[in-house]
């Protein structure tokens, strides 16, 4: 059965520290999607996070994850917004909570080009050991492991 919804669906970040979150962010993509577009905050835009890693080792990880799917393009984000606002084929944005405004912002841009609004597919967050979201900040400093254990 296919279960797929959508021709083609956006998702984007940071994916620093790739983590069970991340995982459920883009395991969703692939559910809903024939093809899915996963934008990755360049060095410049995601470099306004801290000490991440660099937009090529970023994206080479999601490569290697993904190994064995076809149906993907990963690209860097100059911005919170990517491909999206110029590509009429989306159909949908796979987001968490936390993102949720940036896609609402992208149809309101779509829109006011005259494009159609995209889908926007919330994801809720991942929780670490203390019911609190695993997040790249978190996995920096040392407070808890990809997996959302506790390391410290």
């Amino acid at each position: 059965m296919n279960s797929k919804n959508y021709s083609k669906v956006a998702v984007g970040g940071t994916f620093d520290k790739f983590h069970d979150g991340h995982k459920k962010l883009l395991s969703t993509a692939f559910e809903i999607g024939d093809r899915v577009e996963i934008g990755v905050t360049s060095d410049a835009f995601g470099g306004l996070k801290g000490n991440i890693d660099s937009c090529e080792e970023r994206m080479k990880n999601l490569k290697i994850f993904f190994s064995d799917k076809s149906n993907f393009t990963v690209v860097p984000l100059e911005d919170p917004y990517g491909t999206t606002i110029y590509d009429e084929d989306f159909e949908a944005i796979v987001v968490s909570a936390e993102t949720e405004p940036t896609a609402v912002k992208i149809n309101e841009i779509r829109m006011s080009k005259g494009m159609r609004p995209i889908d926007i597919v919330v994801v809720s967050f991942v929780l670490a050991y203390d019911g609190n979201p695993i997040s790249s900040t978190r996995i920096r400093s040392g407070e808890i492991n990809k997996n959302g254990n506790y390391i410290k």
